[in-house]
């Protein structure tokens, strides 16, 4: 159906960012995945892989998630299955979850139980790559829920056009032009009625926020807070890039397998590297993420020091002796005392 489509500027756009996308990256023969739902963005997405896929070598099949939160749930999967099927997609899976709410909220959970199906399904079907069809003011609108979470600089960076093996092309498209793209090819795309449901955040800031932002200050927000994005995550990179340099130099393991950290090396570094290196031990010595005033706190130890005792942290104690820092598991009476808090 979509080799036989009107070529217009969405379609061309379309199949022009699946090519880059996946140019250097699959090799020939690789099975590619397209996340499906039906919805607009993921079926230009998917009328895309099909053509340019082929042509490139690759397979190209789909996942389709049923999160089953919505009635008539399993019948929607059905019908982007037969979608998939029609545009060419091999193999086609349909993987239903169950969406358990861990006091992250709905949205945040169905995305977890989604992206753990999407794994799932790449192990046993051994596929490459996994095409996501989120688009510029996907980008924009999880700009904004970073900014009102306030969690620093990484919170802003918005998503990456490659993580792993998870690729989203269309990050440089606009909802309004795979919409129209679908359109351009006779395909009818399924419209979410979550989509519409303004107790999610994100759709709140899709239908008020950012029209008030164009409003009020013109259009191109969008673009400028995807920009943005692209730019923050460019510097992150940069300075992870360097702080895990630095972390070579001053980073080493005692006797009893504790993490050392030099505080003569860490105080010299700018605050941002010095936090940076703080949080880097933590994940990759303990999988622990330190909030920002966990790193504040760990960082003291050496920036501000008074003589101040450990610190103990979720999984991990910190403690400064003879010019380091020592990062230890955290001590079972102080995991026992939490626990005892928590139960009172």
């Amino acid at each position: 159906m979509s080799n036989r489509a009107r070529l217009t500027p969405p379609v061309a756009d379309a199949r022009r960012a699946v090519r880059n996308a996946l140019r250097g990256n699959a090799s020939e023969g690789d099975l590619v995945l397209v996340a499906f739902s039906g919805g607009p963005d993921s079926l230009a997405l998917a009328a895309a892989a099909a053509f340019e896929c082929p042509r490139a070598g690759l397979r190209v099949g789909s996942v389709i998630v049923d999160h089953q939160l919505q009635e008539g749930s399993a019948e929607q999967a059905e019908r982007a299955a037969k979608q998939a099927r029609d545009l060419g997609l091999d193999p086609v899976i349909i993987e239903r979850v169950e969406v358990i709410d861990g006091g992250a909220g709905p949205e945040a959970s169905a995305r977890a139980a989604r992206y753990s199906a999407i794994e799932r399904v790449c192990k046993r079907v051994d596929a490459k790559y996994v095409l996501l069809g989120h688009t510029l003011d996907d980008q924009a609108e999880t700009v904004l829920l970073g900014l009102a979470r306030g969690s620093g600089g990484k919170s802003l960076h918005g998503m990456a056009s490659v993580n792993g093996n998870l690729v989203r092309p269309l990050l440089g498209m606009r909802r309004s032009e795979t919409v129209q793209a679908c359109a351009d090819q006779g395909l009818e795309p399924w419209h979410d009625p979550q989509n519409d449901d303004e107790r999610f955040r994100r759709v709140r800031i899709r239908k008020t926020v950012m029209p008030v932002l164009e409003a009020e200050l013109g259009p191109g927000i969008a673009e400028a807070l995807a920009r943005t994005a692209t730019t923050l995550r460019e510097d992150a990179e940069t300075l992870d890039a360097l702080a895990a340099e630095w972390a070579r130099e001053i980073v080493d393991v005692d006797a009893e397998g504790r993490i050392t950290l030099d505080i003569g090396g860490l105080v010299t570094q700018p605050a941002a590297l010095r936090q940076r290196i703080c949080r880097l031990v933590a994940e990759q010595g303990f999988g622990v993420s330190l909030s920002r005033a966990h790193t504040m706190a760990v960082a003291a130890l050496a920036t501000e020091w008074r003589g101040q005792g450990p610190i103990d942290l979720p999984g991990i104690r910190v403690e400064r002796l003879a010019g380091q820092l020592f990062f230890g598991a955290a001590r079972a009476d102080a995991a026992e005392h939490d626990a005892s808090e928590s139960a009172h």
